[in-house]
């Protein structure tokens, strides 16, 4: 399939239904060159320091941390209707313990600009250069988000990504999930 440029927000709606349900893709790669997927449930897009950027959250105990702190760049991908197994897979099994593109069947290829692959099989994908990366502050957090998103107190690292380059399947929002799209949409034959 032919990817085609986009706007930054063009698919946003869909992306963020990826990043609140199934989850999206975070795909980064060592200095060994070996890429490792993430799923990602947070995320944003916006424009800061007069640049278009990706914010991405990943706790330093994922195996993806270390990959990502070696990185400059990293990329996120939004995987078709019908491939959830695979962001379920990738976000409860560590690439320290499996090859988790190759259980999913996903196949990593050159991004355009960035080091960090895309995913051939994913719809929508962003390609971003870490432009700065800070740690959440306990102390700065309402206390209702420090108690629910980190009763263990494993704060995230935010990573701030240039987007360098956004394209997607021609047809990524009849393929994409949401909430016109899915299975579990209601029967509108009654109607």
């Amino acid at each position: 399939m032919v990817k085609e440029e986009i706007h930054l927000t063009e698919l946003w709606p869909e992306t963020l239904h990826a990043l609140e349900h199934e989850g999206a893709l975070l795909v980064t790669a060592g200095r060994d060159g070996k890429p490792n997927a993430m799923t990602i449930g947070w995320g944003a897009i916006g424009r800061i320091w007069g640049r278009s950027i990706f914010l991405v959250l990943v706790r330093p105990s994922r195996y993806t941390y270390a990959l990502i702190e070696d990185a400059d760049d990293f990329t996120v991908n939004v995987l078709p209707r019908g491939r959830e197994e695979n962001a379920k897979l990738c976000g409860t099994r560590s690439g320290r313990e499996m090859d988790k593109l190759a259980a999913c069947g996903l196949t990593p290829v050159a991004a355009r600009v960035v080091r960090s692959p895309i995913l051939e099989e994913c719809i929508i994908h962003y390609e971003c250069r870490i432009v700065m990366k800070n740690d959440v502050i306990s102390d700065a957090l309402a206390p209702e988000v420090r108690k629910t998103c980190y009763p263990r107190g494993d704060f995230h690292r935010i990573y701030y990504g240039e987007v360098v380059a956004a394209y997607a399947d021609a047809n990524a929002r009849e393929r994409a999930t949401g909430p016109d799209r899915t299975q579990d949409a209601p029967d509108q034959s009654e109607y």
